[in-house]
Formats: C-alpha cells, sequence, structure tokens
C-alpha cells in the first residue's frame, strides 16, 4: 500500500481478502465519505498473465465508469511493488450471500429487477468491446440503494469488434460451453453466465452441476436446460423462453445482452412498472 494513498485516505477494517491482496473500507477527509480500497501485492503475481490482467482491470474499470450498475472507480495508486484501486463502498452481501439466505431462490419479480440491471451493465461493457468473462452471484454487489453494482473485472479483456479472445477464465458452473471446450470466443460468453445467473435465482440452484470440476463442466457442454415442474410451477412462460435465449449453446442463436434487455422488455416492465 503506497504512501501517497495513505495520506489521502484513511485505511479502516478489512473487508475481504483474495489470492493476491486485500480490500479494506477507507475513508477521505476531503470528500468526507468512505470508500472500498483494493490493494494488491504485486510481488505475489508471478503470472504474466495475472500482471496483465491486474493492469487491464484499473484501465478497464476507468474506461466504464462511471455507471449506475457498476462498481465505479475513483483513484488508482500504482507503484512498482503495488497496485491500490479506490473504488465505490458496496454492502458486504453480494448476490451470492442472498441466494444463501433465500433458502429456494428468489420470487420472479425480484429476479427480474436484477437481471434488467445486471444486462444494462453488461451491454454498457460490450458497447466498448469488453468482456466479463467472470459473471457470478459473487461478482454482483449492492450499493446502500439497493441496485445491482457488477464488480471484480480481474478477467475482464477487450475483444476487437467482430473479433474473439481465448482462455478457461471465469468459474465452473457459469462457465460458457466454448470456454470449457477451449475454443475462441466472444462476448456472448457473459449472456451465458447471466442466463445461469437468472436460473439460480428462480430456482435456488444452477441449471448444471456436478460432484467434481469435470462433472460440471461435462454438463455444462452438453447443455441440457431443463426446468423442474416442482421448482418452476410459478415460473412465468416469458422467464423460461428468456433463459433459453441466454443458456443457448448455439452462439449464433444466443441473444446478446441488447437483444435479451429489448425483446424481454415487457417481461422486465410487467415487475418493474
Amino acid at each position: 500500500m503506497c504512501e501517497t494513498l495513505k495520506n489521502n485516505y484513511q485505511i479502516c477494517e478489512e473487508i475481504g481478502r483474495g489470492r493476491f491482496g486485500t480490500i479494506s473500507r477507507c475513508f477521505s477527509p476531503i470528500k468526507n465519505d468512505f470508500f472500498a480500497c483494493k490493494s494488491v501485492d504485486k510481488n505475489l503475481l508471478t503470472d504474466p498473465t495475472d500482471r496483465e490482467c491486474l493492469q487491464n482491470e484499473a484501465k478497464i474499470m476507468s474506461l466504464l465508469s462511471p455507471h449506475p450498475n457498476i462498481v465505479e472507480i475513483f483513484d488508482v495508486y500504482d507503484t512498482e511493488d503495488s497496485l491500490d484501486m479506490v473504488l465505490e463502498l458496496c454492502e458486504q452481501n453480494t448476490l451470492y450471500d442472498r441466494l444463501i439466505e433465500s433458502n429456494g431462490g428468489f420470487s420472479e419479480a425480484i429476479s427480474a429487477s436484477v437481471m434488467k440491471q445486471l444486462l444494462t451493465a453488461i451491454a454498457h461493457c460490450h458497447r466498448f468491446s469488453i468482456v466479463h468473462r467472470d459473471i457470478k452471484p459473487d461478482n454482483i454487489l449492492f450499493d446502500e440503494m439497493d441496485r445491482v453494482k457488477l464488480a471484480d473485472f480481474g478477467s475482464a479483456v477487450w475483444v476487437a469488434e467482430e473479433g474473439t479472445v481465448s482462455g478457461l477464465v471465469g468459474t465452473p458452473y457459469y462457465a460458457a460451453p466454448e470456454v470449457v471446450m477451449g475454443r475462441d470466443y466472444n462476448e456472448k460468453v457473459d449472456v451465458w453466465s447471466a442466463g445461469v445467473v437468472l436460473y439460480a435465482m428462480l430456482a435456488g440452484f444452477p441449471p448444471f452441476y456436478g460432484e467434481t470440476v469435470e462433472e460440471i463442466f461435462e454438463a455444462v457442454i452438453r447443455g441440457n436446460l431443463r426446468f423442474p415442474p416442482k421448482v418452476f410451477r410459478n415460473v412465468s412462460p416469458e422467464a423460461k423462453d428468456l433463459l433459453r435465449k441466454m443458456i443457448c449453446r448455439d452462439v449464433s442463436r444466443r441473444f446478446s445482452a441488447e437483444q435479451a434487455l429489448s425483446k424481454y422488455l415487457r417481461f422486465f416492465l410487467r415487475f418493474l412498472g
């Protein structure tokens, strides 16, 4: 953690920890407000890819900010030994925490509200040719007004127009089949992942699962999307249809984030007014 940061912010308690660093609450006397400080020790980054992702994370977040559904970045302090990012402070309970507490998933109304905001954030990323690559409940936060905030751009990457990227990145349950199979892929991997998040919100569990990572990958590749009647009996046909369009193995037929928002606007507005 660099001295310039400490001169501008009062570092408070640690609120999170990752492989390469920590997240602490901090206070700015000048702005009279609290923020989150993500501090990464560069000495722990032995892989050149990890170093590149770290540098890209700050640049990508700066490019995307401000947006109402993406965690905002305010300051970056980059030294030889560390990189510190001052970010918008969100509630500590993630969407994952809320799913666990729900003990069976959310109502369709709550799911629609979260998904509309998430797709809005993803569409914003894609307009800048940025693929998040790790959309999952753990990376979906909420601010004090309960607005969705997409976080953690450590795996995000730029993709050239009509281009593709590669690399096995993301989390097994939420990774798209083309990622799992080692193929090149485009921004629609984020839409697949968001679809899995929507399914998990409605059902209380993901659509593809297994006892091991290998079994999960096999289920993802098969892509056999099912709607158990006992679980989905109160879920509307529109919601199921949206899931089919997002969790679609055929990338050419899979909806973009913009398509999902526009084609199912009535579905979202039915709940949101």
